[in-house]
């Protein structure tokens, strides 16, 4: 159902830290023109835990706005399975495409927890699901073992792999055919992940370098390796920035250099400040200097 280059898009905020709609309808247009495959909001990028319900669905609204028909998922991270499977369900009567939820962000589940949190979830909102798994950032791991419970439910048809282990790609491949749709969810394993079968790429510096990203997954899906890798060796400084507790602020600034936009964050966070602004925005800057014309594809 989910194949290409789906951005986790950033939340814009004004000075006074309310939605700034305009900004994000600017920026989300710039990822669907240059051809990206749909839009999943209030993510990690995106600092879904510190939006209201209202926010992400209004964030959602404004993603569909610009999105051309193109699917926009509503992520799902809240730390209750009741108030998940609640936002759920709002999601789908605000005319989201389908949602990718997170088992939990602040209860560790085990195995038996992480499926019915998922079962309970996808079946309020009735939508298309795409499991986040990323037991790095959320210490909960979709398994092998846990896809195979959930792979009689029709709800399920995609994970974001954020597991770290490239091997893992190969292992649900091997496990379950083409049932689930695999979609990288760690920026700098992307070329790799593509090379062993996923389908999408759910991207993060993607918000800053639309063009790259997506040239990156199509010449890889029309089997054009070496030019796809070219592009990916001078992207992966920038992609390293998407590996970071401070992904957010990373990103953003990569924004402020590569498209004009601002780093407004949500506190707790705080925009980059001193040394490490100063790190990242040379890592932005150098990118910028030595951007490679792309190819046609």
């Amino acid at each position: 159902m989910w194949t290409g280059v789906f951005p986790a898009v950033t939340t814009k905020f004004t000075e006074d830290d309310a939605l700034d709609h305009a900004e994000m309808e600017r920026c989300f247009a710039l990822q669907i023109e240059a051809g990206c495959d749909g839009i999943i909001v209030a993510g990690s990028l995106g600092e879904g835990p510190m939006l209201s319900t209202d926010e992400k669905l209004a964030v959602l609204d404004t993603a569909r706005k610009v999105a051309g028909g193109k699917p926009v998922l509503l992520t799902v991270n809240e730390a209750a399975t009741r108030d998940a499977a609640a936002l759920a369900k709002k999601a789908a009567s605000a005319g989201a495409d389908g949602l990718m939820v997170v088992p939990s962000p602040i209860y560790h589940t085990n195995e038996r927890e992480t499926v019915d949190t998922l079962k309970a979830v996808a079946a309020a909102g009735n939508l298309p699901v795409m499991i986040y798994s990323n037991r790095i950032a959320y210490r909960v791991d979709v398994t092998v073992p846990v896809m195979e419970a959930l792979a009689d439910d029709e709800h399920f048809v995609a994970i974001k792999e954020s597991s770290d282990d490239i091997r893992r790609t190969t292992e649900i491949i091997n496990a379950f055919g083409d049932r689930f749709k695999i979609l990288t969810g760690v920026d700098n394993l992307a070329f790799e992940a593509l090379s062993v079968g996923a389908v999408g790429w759910v991207a993060g510096l993607v918000t800053a370098f639309p063009r790259e990203t997506v040239a990156i997954y199509q010449l890889m899906k029309q089997g054009r390796r070496d030019e796809a890798l070219a592009i990916y060796r001078w992207f992966r400084p920038l992609l390293d920035l998407d590996v970071s507790t401070y992904l957010v602020q990373n990103i953003k600034l990569a924004e402020v250099h590569a498209i004009g936009s601002n780093d407004r964050v949500r506190m707790p966070r705080q925009p980059l400040a001193g040394e490490r602004r100063a790190a990242v925005g040379k890592i932005v800057m150098d990118a910028l200097e030595s951007r490679p014309e792309l190819p046609k594809f």
